[in-house]
This record gives C-alpha cells, structure tokens and sequence, in this order.
C-alpha cells in the first residue's frame, strides 16, 4: 500500500445479513446491516469486528456491562418517548427503568454496493420502528472506507433522517432528562476491553474521562493491545456542517474505553414532521500510538479525507 496505486477495496456480500470490507488483502469491517438482536437491545445496524490495516481488533461486541453496545454504531437514547440505544431509559427521579420502547433500526433495501480501486461504498434505506410497530424515522445511510497511509484508513459515515412519526420529536441523552454529564447518543464507538484507561486527546491535549462533556471538533483514543503489546488510535472527527458543531464528547477510559461525537449531549434537538437532519462523521483507524503531535497530523488526514468526500452513485444492489 505504499508504492501510491490506489489500493483495491473488496466486498463480500452475505445477501440479508452483512457485508465485509477488504483492503488489498486486510479485512477492515464486517458490517451488519440486518442483525439478530433482542428488542431489548434496540436492533440496529453496526460494524464489528473493525480492523487496523495490521489485523488487531480495535472494537468490541455485546460486552457484558452493556449489551447494547456493539462496535460502532448510531444509537440514539431519547428520540421522543423512544429508545433506540438498547437497555432501559433513563427517568429523572427514577434513574434507568426498563420501558416498552426499545426501537428497531430496520434494513429496507441497498442503494450502493461498491469495490474496486480508492474507495469501498456501501448505502441503504432504513426504517426506524417502535417497539409497538410505528414507523418514526425513515434514514438513508451511506458508509465509504479509504486508505490513508501504510498505518491507517478512514470510514466516512454519513446519515440522513426525516421524522415521519407525525409529531414534533425531541431528540435528547440522559443528561437532557436530568443526569449530570451522561449526554451519550450519536456515532458510539466502545473500544477492546484492553483500552481500558488509555489515553484520550482532543485538540486541546490529552487527558481521560476528564474530557467528557468538553467540545471539540475532533477526539481520539489510544490504546494498547493484549497479547501483542501493540497500540491503536481511533479519532472520530465531526464534520463542521453537523447540529451543534463542535459537538459535546462522551467518552470514558477509567471504566471502558468509547467515543461519542453526542450532538444531543446537554440540549435536545427538536425535529418537526417531515423535517430532515444530517449527520457526517470520519472515523480514522490507525496502527500505533503516534504521540500527542502525531495524532493531531493524523487527525488532519482524517479532516482532509471528510472534506474529500462524495457521494455515491445508486447501483440498486440487492437488499
């Protein structure tokens, strides 16, 4: 990947379920765009296992202290009276009670499909069901990997949202319903469980959960491996057109390792009916702890891939 030819992306597509992602011969992601989730897990689509270009997992699925959270993935907690995160809701005065609304994000059809040279594509329809069957949200999310360098490559993410449920909603977190400093909802990443207590950076330094709750345009994670001794970084970067840029950050290290771009962290969005929203992200992997200026050079690339970035066509692959 260093002789500058564009590396060759490729996609096996297991019709109805997933879709892996390849670089060269260095699997990225598994995408799984139909999963088997319990309702109470909130089903929606996510990436897990996701790759360094070097092979070392830098996600972790279904961790025993929170089901619900499954490598990346768009979760929302408080969409009106609903959850789309997965587990119970949080209730003011009552802390976190297990309700009859544990939302689906439901797979409806592809819209692109797409190896080859630069670049990996893949797009699709959802619907966003309640748990009693109305449809609340119709999206249209498109994923595109590229290489960056020898060490590391970028997911742009990128959703489109219109609110079909006939009421105004209020999109929220925790923290909007009365809990300090808990405003996770958005883009989740929940890291191995070795990067527990490694090092959080924003472009205002390093720190850890000390960060939570600080804006920024961008954060980033490094953290180390156990069996190889090796580090990653993730760096979830915002894309300045986003509600609320700079986002609020969720994150923690002392207790697990995640990031959260959480746009809704400490004050709701209100979405009217038939209004649409839309969120881009790049997410950079990479192999190694590069160091405080390193990691800012990397979250450049990042921000450079983002502006970069376009949409691809429709091939109306199938569902």
């Amino acid at each position: 990947m260093s002789d500058n030819r564009p590396t060759t992306f490729h996609l096996d597509h297991a019709v109805g379920h997933s879709v892996d992602v390849r670089a060269g011969d260095a699997p990225l992601f598994t995408y799984v765009y139909r999963p088997d989730t319990a309702q109470l897990e909130s089903p929606k689509p996510y990436l897990h296992p996701i790759r360094t270009l070097a092979g070392d997992v830098v996600s972790l699925f279904r961790p025993h202290d929170h089901v619900w959270h499954k490598g990346i993935a768009w979760s929302l907690p408080h969409v009106g009276e609903h959850n789309f995160w997965g587990g119970p809701t949080y209730v003011h005065g009552s802390s976190y009670v297990q309700l009859d609304n544990n939302g689906s994000a439901v797979h409806r059809g592809m819209t692109a499909l797409r190896g080859g040279d630069g670049r990996a594509d893949i797009a699709h329809h959802l619907d966003w069901i309640s748990q009693r069957g109305q449809q609340i949200i119709t999206e249209h999310r498109t994923l595109t990997a590229t290489v960056l360098d020898d060490t590391s490559w970028a997911l742009i993410f990128q959703t489109t949202m219109t609110n079909v449920s006939g009421a105004t909603l209020n999109i929220g977190s925790p923290t909007t319903k009365g809990r300090e400093n808990a405003g996770y909802g958005g883009l989740f990443w929940r890291g191995p469980r070795s990067f527990t207590g490694g090092t959080v950076q924003s472009p205002a330094g390093t720190g850890n959960d000390d960060l939570r709750g600080t804006r920024a345009e961008w954060l980033a994670f490094r953290g180390r491996h156990d069996g190889s001794g090796t580090s990653s970084t993730i760096i979830m970067i915002d894309d300045t057109a986003n509600p609320q840029h700079p986002p609020q950050w969720f994150t923690r290290s002392e207790e697990f390792a995640c990031l959260c771009p959480a746009p809704f962290f400490s004050e709701e969005l209100p979405v009217a009916h038939e209004q649409t929203i839309t969120f881009r992200y790049a997410v950079l992997v990479a192999g190694g702890d590069h160091g405080t200026d390193g990691t800012v050079a990397l979250a450049d690339q990042g921000r450079a891939a983002l502006s970069r970035w376009t949409a691809p066509s429709s091939t109306g692959e199938p569902a």
